[in-house]
């Protein structure tokens, strides 16, 4: 009908895996697990909020969430420590691992759907629910695959070298940068990429150690096996990517800590 307005739901912007993804990294979990606490989560989330809430959160997420916010019930008016209470009851764990799996899911759901849907849930929800809620902007989420092609394609590498590459850079980025922003990135990348981050941090034991560009680039080089030209330029590639993979504000609390003189290699936002 002319005019009418549209009703289709909105396209996910990620599919199920990247959800899950989100889940595990931020709660350190395993698939299975991740799965039972987005079960739990979504399901006291429902029975909290509006049906119509529910729905609207439902076609903004992928579909094979919308079961677990099915309700036919009105919004109970519970606080957090009842929330909590029952995500620990549906997962048979503690209300410190409830807690931890809440703010998971809830991080997961601010990175995949509008602002406006993510604002119009945290509306329903009282201010003792702000522990559980991420802070910062929602970002664009991005699976380990996706981070690993867009290096390949930015540095024209096969799929191996440009894994290599990544955690070439990432682990020399973390022992050039403070351990609490190493904390940080490990926060906004795929898990996958946690390992070289840690080793990077374990050798400079958390204190940003200093490092000319130059030093950089032959540790680089050295981590990946390559020569210096190469790795000047996978480092490029993985900064880059990086700018995409994390909020603004990471991305600047974490090139903030680099001098000037590796400007040639960042992507400055």
């Amino acid at each position: 009908m002319a005019g009418a307005r549209d009703i289709r739901p909105r396209e996910p912007a990620v599919d199920y895996d990247q959800f899950l993804a989100v889940v595990e990294q931020q709660a350190d979990l395993g698939r299975e697990a991740a799965e039972q606490a987005t079960r739990a989560v979504l399901q006291t989330l429902a029975e909290r909020i509006a049906q119509g809430e529910a729905r609207d959160l439902a076609d903004e997420l992928p579909a094979e969430l919308a079961p677990w916010l099915f309700t036919d019930g009105d919004a109970e008016g519970f606080h957090a420590d009842e929330f909590l209470r029952r995500v620990a009851d549906r997962e048979n764990v503690d209300m410190a691992t409830a807690q931890r799996h809440a703010r998971a899911v809830l991080t997961a759901i601010a990175r995949s759907v509008s602002e406006d849907e993510y604002h119009d849930m945290v509306a329903e929800l009282p201010r003792d629910f702000d522990p559980l809620l991420p802070e910062g902007p929602a970002v664009e989420v991005l699976s380990v695959e996706q981070f690993l092609q867009a290096v390949a394609d930015r540095a024209g590498l096969d799929p191996q070298a440009a894994r290599r590459a990544t955690d070439a850079v990432l682990e020399t980025l973390a022992e050039r940068i403070s351990g609490g922003e190493v904390a940080d990135l490990v926060d906004e990348l795929p898990r996958e990429l946690q390992p070289a981050l840690d080793r990077g941090n374990a050798l400079s034991h958390g204190a940003a150690r200093k490092m000319s560009l130059e030093d950089f680039v032959r540790h680089v080089a050295e981590r990946e096996g390559v020569t210096p030209e190469e790795a000047r330029e996978h480092a490029r590639a993985v900064f880059a990517t990086l700018r995409e993979a994390v909020s603004e504000k990471e991305y600047l609390d974490t090139v903030d800590q680099l001098p000037d003189e590796y400007s040639a290699l960042l992507a400055r936002p």
